[in-house]
């Protein structure tokens, strides 16, 4: 019992302290990201949609470029910022894939450690989540997710279903790259929600877990049934942390983690059932590996097989960050200091990025399909 409490313990000192210091860069990083997200999705956003009504591939190649440059200041920010250590183990995958990505759900950040591995993978502009919709409302990031195609979810199987089912439809074609990744407990772990999730393991007869919550098959499954012809693999993603589990706000002023392990197996497609009652024990087996690989990374302190990927290129880090940075510099001087015309511009943009985030409103190539807008209000 001992060892599960210190996985799941979130309390304690912090890795470095909370001094002034961080806190001023942490306040100042947390304004670049906000200043560069936002000209980059107002500036780079509306083109880059109007792009799909002549082809949703090039639109798609386009805004993963894009948007990849930016999403690559995050992990310069955990890894050569904070000095957390990000460390790999288990299989070393392929690069530029279409898989399909599972992982546990330690807490509320889990999902931007991910981009560590595509970044490494040159798929970080290609990664998606199933996220929940509350997270499309956040200011500026919000606009990101829609741009991006993230799947927003409400947790309630028959409002979630029509949504997945429809987004997923559009994203099964082969040429357009793809890391989709699914969090199949539903929410983060902590105590009081594994003590609930045994108590129904108990009652049902299911696998009693002690470092992971029970998983969901649905999810799962209709993104596995959906995209089985179009994907290459599955990554199965565990993940823990050294000493405790951040929170966004540690992250941003790099008090915590110290080091992050993620330990990943590759599963081939036709490997996995098809049918949803054979998948979902096929779910609990791998949640079932993951608890065990927990267990054991609390006794030895390291996932098994480390070491498959390399540290991120300090000079490849800066010199994307000199880039973003760069096309915001140029952006608010175009905003601020030349034309009124690019002020009206962007009253326009964040009118339509504000717009289509709320309405859910994807334009579809013109020629070609007889659809030419798709709202999920509307399903």
């Amino acid at each position: 019992m001992e060892i599960t409490q210190s996985l799941q313990s979130t309390k304690g000192l912090k890795h470095f302290p909370l001094t002034r210091f961080r806190i001023v860069r942490g306040v100042l990083c947390l304004v670049v990201y906000l200043s560069t997200a936002f000209m980059f999705l107002v500036y780079f956003g509306p083109p880059a949609v109007a792009l799909r009504l002549f082809s949703v591939h090039y639109s798609r190649k386009v805004i993963s470029f894009l948007f990849g440059l930016w999403l690559g200041l995050w992990p310069f920010l955990f890894e050569k910022i904070n000095k957390t250590k990000v460390v790999f183990s288990g299989e070393k995958v392929p690069v530029e894939e279409r898989v399909l990505l599972i992982a546990n759900h330690r807490t509320e950040v889990d999902w931007m450690y991910l981009w560590d591995l595509a970044l490494r993978k040159g798929c970080l502009g290609y990664i998606k989540y199933v996220l929940k919709s509350s997270l499309m409302k956040l200011p500026i990031f919000g606009w990101g997710f829609h741009i991006l195609e993230f799947i927003p979810v409400e947790r309630k199987w028959e409002v979630d279903e029509p949504v997945m089912f429809q987004m997923l439809s559009t994203i099964t074609h082969r040429q357009d790259p793809l890391w989709l990744a699914v969090f199949p407990e539903g929410t983060d772990y902590t105590e009081q929600k594994c003590a609930k999730s045994q108590k129904f393991a108990n009652e049902n007869g299911l696998p009693v877990l002690k470092n992971v919550l029970i998983p969901k098959i649905r999810g799962f499954h209709a993104s596995l049934e959906i995209l089985r012809d179009s994907l290459d693999a599955v990554y199965d993603v565990t993940i823990a942390y050294k000493n405790q589990c951040p929170s966004f706000i540690d992250n941003v002023f790099g008090v915590d983690p110290s080091e992050v392990h993620m330990h990943i197996r590759r599963i081939l497609i036709n490997e996995i059932p098809s049918s949803e009652t054979e998948a979902a024990s096929w779910l609990m087996d791998a949640f079932k590996f993951k608890d065990q690989l927990l267990t054991d990374f609390i006794i030895n302190g390291q996932f098994p097989h480390q070491g498959t990927e390399e540290e991120l290129s300090t000079v490849k880090c800066l010199a994307n960050c000199a880039v973003v940075i760069a096309f915001t510099g140029f952006f608010i001087f175009l905003t601020f200091y030349s034309s009124i015309w690019f002020k009206v511009y962007v009253g326009l943009a964040c009118v339509y990025l504000a717009s289509a985030t709320y309405f859910d409103v994807r334009p579809s190539p013109i020629f070609g399909s007889k659809q030419t807008l798709c709202s999920r209000k509307s399903l």
